[in-house]
């Protein structure tokens, strides 16, 4: 079909009142953005995009992450328009309850979303990640003649995106990777929710990412779907990222509000829905009006992609043929399933009272993962050698050896966080990142997406006490185990010796469809002797009965995670030199133990048992779930020092000999 100026023109206005109508109808959402970067829209995906809308996971399909997602509207008009199975009447549902059409872009919600977005920035990091993911994969696995990993990552970013934090971070580390498979568009509309950008976002932007080492390129008219369609073909043969920056009109259109603060997040207006379609010249009714002529050619996005995909398909053919091995890893890594015997050689750590810190335990287990998985790829916001993540088998991933495994992201937590999440929705890799427990806080946005959006990301999380010790309070964690227990569907682990964190690396590589926190010591603790306390493996369950002492049955629980267990360890001994019957449990996971069934739950803390001592190296917010109104929580209500970390836990009451007063007290009726 011939693409005349007049018929483009229809098109392009499809997209803006179907992206308004939806708004209008919902009576809430952001009109602007899909208004004024309608053309930006089609050219990328009438032009450049590789999909097939019939398999949204095909996996060489380019990504296209709409960063701005508040514009969610010019997404889902998008992914209609050219077949995806979204039909009209979830347009006409944006923002109810059960549609698939949600405010902001929900990834495995809605077919075709690549990202949760809406956090600004966030998208931006996003795909940062999946362009190393491929350049990774294309490292790897590509041979001569046979290119089967080469897709590109798009972008729809904005002055909102370009203004936060976390995208400078990942651009700083894009345009030193020399990620030529990375194209962002830059909606320029220079307009936010408080007025012009002129308020607080005068900066040269094209400087500031020519610095980051981005080629930039200008489109002066963000309507000019030919200079558009140029800038992305140039962008295609630099080796080194692209921004292209098209100057905007927010809310394209509209009469009195186009290039106003007011089309950014507000529906229209009747009566200015209407003056846009007048001046636009588009029928005033019906809402969400879709011309035939424009359905059919957005359509053929339908059979173009089926093309691409078997076009793929043969070259896949081919590649396995002539390197079976190597297609049956990668296909087996793109399934998301696990190696056979990929846990086999596993360490197991004999009993040592003097032990060694979880972070080395870590250490060592990740490396006999990574000889067995070799989709396990991360690193550390510049703290490998404190957090033990690198993998000695193999290199830096750099833009001379994206081959690499290791990432080195700088000190750019959050942008880390953001390229860890977008390697997870690559779907061909366990990645992680790391850092100071502490640090989770600089990169909190990232691990809350990773939840939502049922991402398999792995958080390691070293340091993570005052058991740090001389540093100080303002490197000792003491609320952050409480705030990370809070983010739905992420699971906190907190291993007690080397042992339990040999357990709970299994768990997190196991978990594809939601993100693990790790959180190891810096100081050594015990490894204990697991003949008189019972394996390991019961990690899994979240909490196990480690032991009970005495004659009889347990007249009190003494429970903790990390490095606290080893206190509760050694006061039990005491308790039970003076004749008390203990039950010591092990709790490394509260939302794994919340996960058993009530059974496995009463077994390990009967109700019976009223006097029960829960430990932690800080807050205690959330242990009154476990120890119950008769029991005891012993913890840190106030930020640490700067000391020996033994110095510390004396000063601050997390002894032995506290552990056994107050378990003393608890039984002669003392609260």
């Amino acid at each position: 079909m011939m693409e005349t100026k007049e018929f483009q023109n229809k098109a392009l206005n499809t997209i803006r009142f179907l992206s308004a109508d939806g708004v209008q109808k919902a009576n809430s959402g952001h009109p602007g953005l899909p208004m004024g970067a309608a053309a930006i829209a089609y050219t990328v995906w009438t032009r450049h995009l590789r999909h097939n809308p019939a398999n949204p996971k095909w996996f060489n399909r380019d990504r296209f992450i709409l960063s701005g997602g508040h514009g969610s509207m010019l997404l889902y008009s998008l992914l209609h328009l050219t077949g995806y199975d979204l039909p009209l009447e979830e347009l006409q549902q944006f923002r109810q309850w059960g549609s698939r059409t949600p405010g902001h872009p929900e990834y495995g919600l809605t077919p075709g979303v690549e990202t949760t977005t809406g956090p600004l920035g966030q998208g931006f990091a996003n795909g940062v990640g999946m362009a190393i993911a491929g350049k990774h994969l294309a490292a790897v696995y590509n041979r001569p003649g046979h290119e089967i990993i080469n897709y590109f990552v798009y972008a729809l970013v904005t002055d909102g995106d370009l203004m936060e934090g976390v995208a400078a971070e990942a651009a700083s580390l894009a345009g030193h990777l020399k990620l030529g498979n990375l194209i962002y568009l830059y909606d320029d509309n220079r307009i936010s929710i408080e007025g012009s950008t002129e308020v607080a976002f005068t900066e040269d932007r094209a400087r500031r990412f020519e610095a980051y080492g981005w080629q930039v390129l200008f489109v002066e008219d963000g309507n000019d779907v030919d200079a558009i369609d140029a800038a992305i073909s140039q962008a295609k043969t630099d080796p080194r990222p692209s921004l292209i920056i098209a100057r905007t009109h927010i809310g394209y259109g509209l009469p009195t509000r186009q290039d106003t603060a007011k089309a950014h997040g507000e529906p229209p207006g009747e009566e200015e829905l209407r003056g846009a379609k007048q001046k636009l010249g588009w029928p005033l009714e019906p809402m969400f009006y879709i011309p035939e002529d424009v359905l059919v050619f957005f359509r053929q996005a339908v059979e173009r992609g089926k093309r691409w995909e078997e076009e793929w398909q043969a070259r896949w053919i081919a590649y396995r043929q002539e390197f079976p091995d190597l297609a049956s890893e990668l296909e087996r890594r793109i399934q998301g399933n696990l190696p056979a015997g990929w846990a086999d050689d596993l360490p197991e750590f004999p009993a040592d009272p003097k032990g060694m810190a979880t972070r080395v335990a870590s250490g060592k287990v990740i490396n006999a993962l990574a000889a067995r998985l070799p989709e396990l790829m991360g690193g550390s916001a510049d703290l490998a050698p404190s957090t033990m993540t690198w993998i000695n088998s193999s290199s830096s991933f750099q833009a001379e050896s994206p081959e690499g495994r290791n990432l080195q992201f700088g000190v750019r937590e959050h942008g880390m966080g953001g390229i860890v999440n977008g390697m997870a929705y690559n779907g061909a890799f366990i990645p992680f990142g790391s850092t100071f427990l502490v640090f989770a806080d600089y990169m909190r946005a990232a691990i809350r997406l990773s939840a939502l959006s049922h991402l398999g990301s792995i958080w390691v999380f070293t340091h993570d006490s005052i058991g740090l010790g001389e540093d100080g309070p303002t490197h000792q964690p003491v609320e952050h185990l409480a705030s990370l227990r809070a983010i739905p569907n992420l699971v906190v682990l907190r291993p007690a010796d080397a042992n339990e964190t040999r357990e709970a690396w299994k768990i997190a590589i196991e978990r594809r469809d939601a993100p693990t926190a790790l959180a190891l010591s810096r100081q050594p603790v015990p490894t204990l002797d697991r003949t008189e306390c019972a394996p390991a493996s019961g990690v899994a369950r979240g909490a196990y009965v480690l032991a009970d002492w005495g004659s009889q049955s347990p007249e009190v629980i003494l429970m903790a995670s990390g490095s606290e267990v080893s206190l509760i360890y050694e006061a039990g001994k005491e308790l039970v030199k003076q004749g008390v019957s203990v039950r010591l449990v092990s709790f490394p996971s509260w939302e794994l133990f919340a996960q058993q069934d009530l059974s496995y739950r009463e077994s390990v803390l009967p109700s019976r048992i009223k006097h029960r001592i829960a430990v932690e190296a800080g807050v205690g917010m959330g242990w009154e779930r476990w120890v119950g109104c008769e029991g005891k929580v012993i913890s840190i209500e106030r930020f640490g020092a700067s000391a020996p970390y033994k110095v510390i836990y004396q000063q601050l009451g997390l002894t032995v000999e506290r552990i056994v007063e107050e378990a003393r007290s608890l039984l002669k009726g003392g609260h």
